[in-house]
């Protein structure tokens, strides 16, 4: 048995969703354990690109079975379409192949409304949040105020906990945020019109999981953003609203630590992030231009130019302590072709000291120097390479230097978008 987390190793859109499509191959149930529709999945099956917000990318395997855990948040009407997009694809023909825990939180349209006029309020100042009600449901979970997935389905629990709810939303959108108060019979409407689309998805994921273990199941946990962007770990407060870290793979599930086997961190050959904060080795010039364009560096649920920088071994250092990483799998190796020269900071230059660790004070951070070690690059396309011997030597020159200077083994690199184009190093399962 061979139960495997794929978390992200940086700031988010590494690659994840590819990563997981082709590691479900092998993997019998896969499960979501947090985030929300802030975070979307892009995978390319059959030349078909796919994005996918609440469902998990395992999902283009017809034999295996999607889980949607209580740490994710979700948007019943982004859920519902995405469902939908997916059956009309000829996938989720039967009701056992998505289970969606009863214990997830829904996000309201208050919370979205909220989000929004928040940020307007910051100006220059903002987050940069993706304005989808992520961390305002978030805040309400951990508040004692949220409303979940099993009293969505219940449409007099559903009525009550709304009308419990709503008054004091309304109160602070107009008094405090200057906004329109929302409607309680409107909202509840149209909740409830999704609510009888997902009902039959709705379960008890923890005793689910608990018969998939005894009866040995090969589960993969897929993670959403990533390590940098966690909430307690992350350059705070330019984070996102949950835990990204493996951790969070357990309690955002339901089940023990001891039943991880092995823990993946997905990393580009390169770095990017959306939004705000501090980004030490992010690229302002011709370079940075060609890996938003080689790597297609747009988000993939707001559409947002990502900033892109040379790859950061301090911060991944960071990723690899607080995840346990067992190995990585680096994607977008391809982007590299035709530059001369590939970079890799290994430390940082703070008024006038050398820092060899990643600060978590971000007032530290945001002064930091990169500094480099340069490397040879190529000038070959490399998509179409399947064997590591096949790879231009300085290619391969790369990947040994990331590895000794993470000392973490690489168990695959990618080399563009599609399902096969990968170069396996290491077999997990």
């Amino acid at each position: 048995m061979t139960n495997v987390v794929v978390v992200g190793a940086q700031w988010g859109d590494e690659g994840k969703g590819k990563i997981v499509d082709y590691y479900t191959q092998k993997a019998d149930i896969v499960c979501r354990f947090q985030g929300g529709n802030n975070a979307g999945h892009t995978l390319v099956v059959n030349g078909q690109k796919t994005v996918l917000h609440h469902i998990p990318s395992g999902v283009f395997h017809r034999r295996v079975q999607g889980v949607v855990g209580n740490g994710v948040v979700i948007d019943p009407e982004v859920c519902v379409q995405e469902i939908n997009h997916l059956k009309q694809m000829g996938y989720l023909k039967t009701q056992r192949t998505l289970s969606i825990s009863s214990l997830a939180h829904v996000i309201m349209p208050y919370h979205k409304l909220i989000d929004e006029l928040r940020e307007e309020r910051k100006g220059a100042d903002k987050i940069g949040t993706t304005k989808r009600g992520i961390g305002p449901c978030y805040e309400d979970k951990v508040g004692r105020r949220g409303i979940r997935m099993g009293d969505l389905i219940d449409p007099q629990l559903f009525y009550k906990r709304l009308n419990e709810v709503l008054p004091e939303k309304n109160e602070y959108i107009v008094k405090v945020l200057g906004g329109a108060a929302l409607d309680l019979d409107e909202m509840y409407q149209k909740y409830k019109n999704n609510a009888a689309v997902l009902k039959p998805y709705v379960t008890n994921v923890v005793l689910m999981l608990q018969g998939a273990l005894q009866r040995k199941k090969k589960i993969l946990f897929e993670g959403a953003q990533g390590a940098a962007l966690d909430v307690d770990h992350g350059t705070y407060p330019f984070v996102t609203s949950s835990n990204t870290v493996s951790g969070q793979a357990c309690v955002g599930v339901g089940i023990g630590p001891t039943h991880i086997d092995e823990v993946i961190g997905v990393t580009k050959a390169y770095t990017t992030r959306v939004g705000g904060g501090p980004f030490p080795t992010e690229l302002q010039d011709k370079v940075g231009e060609h890996l938003r364009e080689e790597g297609h560096e747009y988000g993939a649920t707001t559409g947002r130019p990502r900033r892109c920088g040379w790859l950061d071994i301090l911060q991944l250092r960071q990723a690899i302590a607080i995840n346990g990483l067992t190995s990585l799998a680096m994607t977008k190796l391809d982007v590299f072709s035709g530059l001369e020269n590939v970079k890799v900071c290994t430390s940082y230059r703070y008024r006038g000291r050398v820092l060899k660790e990643f600060p978590e004070n971000i007032e530290i951070l945001s002064q930091c120097e990169p500094v480099y070690q340069t490397m040879k690059g190529w000038r070959v396309d490399i998509s179409d390479v399947r064997k590591k011997a096949q790879l231009p030597s300085s290619a391969q020159n790369f990947i040994k230097k990331v590895e000794m200077l993470l000392k973490v083994p690489i168990a695959l690199v990618s080399v563009g978008p599609a399902r096969d184009q990968n170069i396996i190093f290491k077999n997990i399962f």
